[in-house]
């Protein structure tokens, strides 16, 4: 607690120190645990990313930020936890590409995600991939589109959960080639992953994160990734838009907190996750996840924020589906 003296210097001093007081506590931050929500069980890409890049920030910042998974609704309840949060710069969250979808596939979402939450820092983007079990015979995505022809109704895909980015590729995947699939939605991905293999569902276009170890071991073979190009991270995988011209669903990643933090906090925390996306050993390591970093202020991790939210709207409405 400050004196009546300090309190009255402070007065005097008027508007200045009351700013140098506030860039002290950014300073200072954080002074206890920072709660990092992911809307997704432990295993997933989501949770991945987020212990990767919190611990560094716990021992960067020398207080714990604690990945804290609140599952369901499709990641609305993870989002819905950080929008009521009290903006004091102590509860983030891992901003995955449900969010930007969610906008528009739910009918009565309590919260606005563009108006509700501020972007912090962004992380990576990363392609999806089309990935099948050992007993699906396709090699290729023409292939697979030919297996599913002749296999109506026989071919289950996976999802780490409705609305995902994971389920909406495959949603476009069907859209754009006439493949029927049956949709089985999972609480997550490392679950899903598990089922395909064991064999009981045959594909997933799940973030690369999740799916690259189980393809790099040969559990689960790869048939192509979702961006327009080719991935460095899999060279030898082709992209699904070389036989399906025009297709395109990468999946954007960052850190986002509610819209009434502190700009100081918001500002100290983009500073501090930009030089961690720096280090070397972080670049490694989010390179061999199925990205490269992506170090930009939060004003421009807004901007994308707000292109991802109008391009996952367009795929929504062209798969015609909507959550109530």
């Amino acid at each position: 607690m400050i004196s009546r003296r300090t309190a009255m210097g402070l007065i005097g001093l008027g508007l200045p120190a009351i700013a140098a007081t506030r860039a002290s506590a950014a300073l200072d931050y954080p002074t206890r645990p920072v709660r990092f929500v992911v809307g997704y069980p432990p295993g997933g890409a989501t949770d991945i990313l987020a212990r990767l890049v919190g611990q560094r920030l716990s021992e960067k910042l020398g207080q714990t930020f604690v990945v804290e998974n609140k599952p369901g609704a499709g990641n609305n309840i993870g989002t819905e936890t950080v929008v009521r949060g009290d903006g004091d710069g102590y509860m983030v969250l891992l901003v995955n590409p449900a969010n930007f979808i969610n906008t528009s596939l739910y009918a009565n979402l309590k919260f606005n995600f563009l108006n509700d939450i501020a972007g912090v820092a962004s992380f990576n983007r990363v392609p999806n991939v089309m990935t099948v079990n050992k007993d699906v015979p396709a090699k290729n995505v023409a292939e697979f589109i030919a297996y599913v022809k002749a296999n109506p109704g026989k071919v289950n895909m996976a999802s780490s959960g409705n609305g995902t980015s994971v389920h909406l590729s495959g949603e476009m995947f069907m859209a754009m080639t006439g493949c029927k699939m049956q949709h089985v939605p999972y609480r997550g991905a490392a679950l899903a992953i598990t089922d395909m293999m064991a064999g009981q569902v045959q594909v997933i276009f799940d973030n690369m994160p999740s799916i690259i170890q189980h393809i790099r071991s040969g559990a689960l073979r790869a048939l192509g990734v979702t961006t327009a190009e080719r991935s460095p991270q899999l060279p030898d995988v082709q992209a699904i838009a070389e036989t399906v011209p025009g297709y395109e669903a990468s999946a954007l990643f960052g850190m986002g907190a509610p819209k009434k933090t502190p700009k100081d906090i918001v500002a100290r925390l983009n500073a501090e996750v930009n030089t961690i996306l720096a280090e070397p050993e972080m670049k490694k390591r989010l390179a061999d996840l199925g990205g490269d970093p992506l170090i930009q202020t939060p004003e421009a991790f807004d901007g994308m924020i707000a292109a991802e939210t109008e391009k996952w709207k367009k795929v929504v409405e062209f798969a015609g589906i909507k959550i109530e």
